[in-house]
């Protein structure tokens, strides 16, 4: 089976499980794993944060980052089809107590002045106070798309004027980076906070970085152990990120240009893909998955009508070939 369902299904390098092999531990709830402290370090160096916390899974980190920045009773504005609104089953209000609106943007950016006008001041006892605003990069569901560095800093500038937070889920931020040769750090200088992924395009098994100041990354690391996220001699695990730090950023460009190829088959202009994730809508969208899968090829269904394929370390340009062949026949 060629799978494309996403980047999240790759399995760790003989390299990667090296690596992890020979990691040296510690109980990372004491804060005693060295190898945990040098991947925190490391990544919030990386985005030019004071500090970096490490989690389980990407909705973890987003969890945290947000009520690092959004008290309970307030709430955080992102675009409509935002991970955090759509694919964390509702856990920043259940669990953290706070609302969000949204608005629409066909490539899943923001408009500066729609940005302003969305924002609610704190106007006492009548209406919920705008905390943030989360922006996301690479955008998931909009099929991958980047947010230009200028975008996000005009977002900083509509944010600073009306003194709220900003949150950057970078679940896939490093595609954006290699995409368009933003340095991490700028990125990491339009954002409070930011959650990171290492196991979605560098390939590690289990891990993401919750990113922002020594203050709100200490307060994350007690929600973190009350959410059941202290993890203990973690090291085995982030030693799969610092390695894959090492080696599978810029090899990103190879699953881009593979996301192209796809993309070309599947009847979808090429040059719209800006990193590795490929959406296109169809009438029989669930029969398109289905008839792939009975060829060979797993697909991911994300809406009743849109399919999206996502490429990742685990797939050669065979195998690209191939899954580009099948997809042609059923809708190219």
């Amino acid at each position: 089976m060629i799978d494309l369902r996403s980047d999240t299904v790759t399995r760790p390098t003989q390299a990667m499980r090296a690596a992890m092999a020979r990691a040296e531990v510690g109980d990372d709830v004491y804060g005693e794993d060295p190898t945990v402290n040098a991947l925190e370090e490391r990544v919030a160096q990386m985005f030019g944060h004071e500090a970096a916390l490490f989690t389980p899974t990407g909705s973890l980190a987003n969890v945290l980052a947000v009520a690092a920045v959004v008290q309970p009773g307030q709430e955080v504005l992102c675009e409509a089809r935002a991970h955090i609104a759509r694919a964390e089953l509702g856990v920043h209000g259940a669990v953290s107590g706070l609302t969000m609106r949204t608005w629409s943007h066909p490539t899943g950016g923001v408009d500066p002045s729609v940005l302003a006008d969305l924002i609610a001041p704190d106007l006492g006892p009548f209406f919920v106070r705008t905390a943030a605003v989360s922006v996301e990069n690479t955008h998931n569901f909009a099929g991958g798309t980047v947010l230009p560095i200028a975008d996000l800093r005009a977002v900083r500038a509509v944010a600073d004027e009306a003194g709220i937070a900003v949150h950057l889920d970078g679940a896939r931020i490093w595609n954006a980076h290699v995409a368009t040769g933003t340095p991490l750090i700028e990125y990491g200088g339009c954002a409070d906070v930011l959650a990171v992924c290492l196991s979605k395009g560098l390939g590690a098994p289990v891990g993401s970085l919750m990113v922002g100041g020594a203050d709100a990354v200490a307060e994350a690391r007690v929600r973190r152990k009350r959410l059941g996220g202290g993890m203990r001699q973690a090291g085995i695990l982030a030693a799969a990120g610092l390695h894959a730090l090492d080696h599978h950023v810029e090899r990103l460009a190879e699953d881009h240009e593979h996301a192209r190829v796809l993309a070309k088959a599947c009847g979808t202009d090429p040059d719209r893909v800006a990193t590795n994730i490929v959406t296109f809508d169809h009438p029989d969208a669930a029969g398109v998955v289905a008839r792939a899968r009975e060829a060979g090829v797993a697909v991911g269904l994300v809406g009743a009508r849109t399919v999206r394929l996502t490429t990742h370390l685990d797939l050669d340009a065979d195998q690209v070939r191939r899954a580009a062949g099948v997809l042609a026949r059923l809708v190219g």
